[in-house]
Order: C-alpha cells, then structure tokens, then sequence
C-alpha cells in the first residue's frame, strides 16, 4: 500500500506512469519530430483558419495540427511491464523513435498493439466510462459535466 495505506501499488503505478507521461508532451524530441513532419502553413478546411498541417507518416496524408499525434514508433509497454527503469528509457526515446501519425492511424496502431499485449479496447472503453462516472459522482467534475480526455487524446504512444 502507497500513500498512507490510501493507495494499491496498482493505483500507484498508475499515477507515476500518468505523471510521466504528462511530462513527455515537453520532450524536446518530440516537438523536433513535429517540425520534421511539417508542410505548410495553409487554411484548415474544417475552421477556416490558417494553420501548419503535417504528413502523417503511415498514410502519407496531411493534417491541421489537431489531426495528428506523436507515436513512438516502438511501444513504450511491449507485452508487460518490466521496471521504471525500461519504461523511461522507451517513453524519452530519440527524434528517431517517434512518429507523427494522423489521429485514424494512430488509433489503428495503437488497437493492434492493445490486442498484442491482450488488451481490448472494450475493457479500456468500461474502465474510461467508469472513471467518468466516478468523477461525476463525487464532484470532482463542475456541473456534472463528464467529458474528459483519454490517454488517447495525448500525444505519444
């Protein structure tokens, strides 16, 4: 049990894994991936706005911004956990270990790699669904509002 008996090493685990994770949106490498992906400054046809679009490197189509998402290339979790050790040196990998894909792409790689470590995405859309809920019902979300981001929001694999 962490912190003070409140937490399982399951929900522990899980905190540190999401407080890296969120310290990877910051990764220098993956901003210069970014940059290398990037075409043109043109208008997006969805907000009418100028915006830069960039190629997504499986599909080879380009997108506004908001239609892409950094991958890394290799999973960050092969097939189970092994040490934080391993987990840090995959997540903070090089420009060369990351990949900017469209959100359809990134979507489809990262099921397949759900399935390959035996997860499905039913499991990960209850767990989603549950999470919302027990926000909502403790008060945590304003208004009883029960949007949220998933980690599929986020950039990174």
């Amino acid at each position: 049990m962490r912190n003070s008996g409140r937490w399982t090493e399951a929900r522990y685990t899980q905190f540190v894994r999401s407080a890296l994770r969120a310290a990877f949106r910051k990764w220098p490498p993956k901003f210069e991936q970014l940059k290398a992906a990037a075409t043109e400054r043109r208008i997006n046809p969805l907000s009418g706005k100028l915006a830069m679009h960039y190629i997504c490197a499986s599909c080879t189509k380009e997108f506004p911004m908001k239609g892409v998402q950094v991958d890394h290339i290799k999973p960050v979790v092969p097939k189970n956990f092994t040490n934080w050790d391993d987990f840090i040196e995959r997540l903070y990998c090089e420009k060369r270990g990351l990949q900017v894909l469209c959100k359809g792409c990134h979507k489809e790689k990262s099921g397949k790699e759900r399935i390959k470590r035996g997860k499905s995405n039913v499991t990960r859309t209850r767990k989603i669904k549950y999470q919302r809920g027990v926000r909502a019902n403790s008060g945590a979300v304003a208004g009883g509002c029960q949007s949220g981001s998933s980690s599929d929001n986020r950039s990174g694999g």
